[in-house]
């Protein structure tokens, strides 16, 4: 559905610092970094696309985070999300809602809100049922 989805930062090198671990907890595949530009990008390890970028905004004005936009990331588990929530949190970034159910949503969701150091916000979730074993 998405070739790319691209999050404006401030401070590149603090960004990338911030997002590396997540992308790795999450199993993404580092793609390129290109400090001058600056610009960095993750994919799934099994196929090129979509990306997930992080880089200063193209037409070099200041990042502002959107009211109402938020970018949600996939995890194969549910202790994943509790992982990378922590991540985040132990790196400075807000929490922004706790993992747990959410079955407002529906049954299986299971989600954890954060903001990265630019106070963009992002999700974590699984919507798989919880497989004793497998999961926290």
């Amino acid at each position: 559905m998405f070739s790319h989805v691209f999050v404006g930062v401030t401070d590149f090198d603090r960004a990338f610092a911030f997002y590396a671990p997540l992308m790795t907890a999450l199993g993404l595949k580092h793609r390129f970094t290109e400090p001058d530009r600056p610009w960095a990008g993750w994919q799934p390890s099994s196929q090129d696309r979509p990306l997930f970028l992080i880089g200063r905004p193209f037409d070099e004005s200041a990042h502002v985070p959107g009211n109402g936009q938020m970018v949600a990331f996939l995890a194969a588990d549910r202790a994943t999300v509790d992982r990378v929530h922590a991540l985040a949190i132990a790196q400075g970034g807000a929490s922004e809602g706790e993992p747990g159910l959410r079955p407002d949503y529906h049954a299986n969701y299971y989600g954890a809100y954060f903001r990265d150091l630019d106070g963009n916000k992002l999700c974590v979730a699984c919507h798989d049922a919880e497989r004793p074993g497998f999961n926290s």
